[in-house]
């Protein structure tokens, strides 16, 4: 993970339910129309980026009964925005480096807790469709999301053609 050193290494991923839709949480905090995303999180030193999108997916769904269906190659980036105020932008990182996966989900609703491990970082989720997905995100984050639902689509259900 040393390439892109100013990047800060993280997973994504894309949790489809069986019937090809996915999962999306809206961000705590973060007003609309921008607060959907999928989740996303930090790979530790050392760990693994496929049991560091696990661990993430965990973390923030609650949910364990998954199955593995594709993964991106390489990084994709994207840059922090000028005004950005996070905490990881204050440590110096210019942006985040992502591997994205695509797990299919194979449990029980009831698998998700949003604040099972930690304060929550979603305050609700639902099951919409991957195409919405760039437009849901906040705007700095948008081409990467773009790539991710291209190269996902073959898992994904269509979007209905509205009536």
């Amino acid at each position: 993970m040393s390439d892109l050193p100013h990047y800060r290494p993280n997973v994504g991923v894309v949790l489809f339910h069986p019937d090809g839709r996915v999962w999306f949480g809206r961000r705590r905090g973060t007003p609309p129309p921008h607060n959907w995303q999928f989740p996303q999180g930090g790979v530790d030193a050392g760990e693994d980026i496929e049991a560091a999108a696990r661990r993430e997916l965990t973390e923030e769904t609650g949910a364990v009964t998954v199955s593995r269906l594709g993964r991106t190659d390489g990084w994709m980036t994207y840059d922090f925005p000028p005004d950005y105020a996070g905490g990881k932008a204050a440590r110096g990182f210019k942006g985040q480096k992502q591997a994205w996966f695509a797990f299919r989900f194979d449990g029980e609703e009831a698998e998700f807790d949003l604040a099972a491990h930690h304060a929550p970082e979603f305050d609700a989720w639902r099951w919409g469709y991957l195409a919405d997905a760039p437009d849901l995100i906040v705007p700095f984050k948008r081409q990467v999301y773009e790539t991710v639902a291209q190269a996902f689509a073959v898992f994904a259900a269509g979007k209905p053609a509205a009536a």
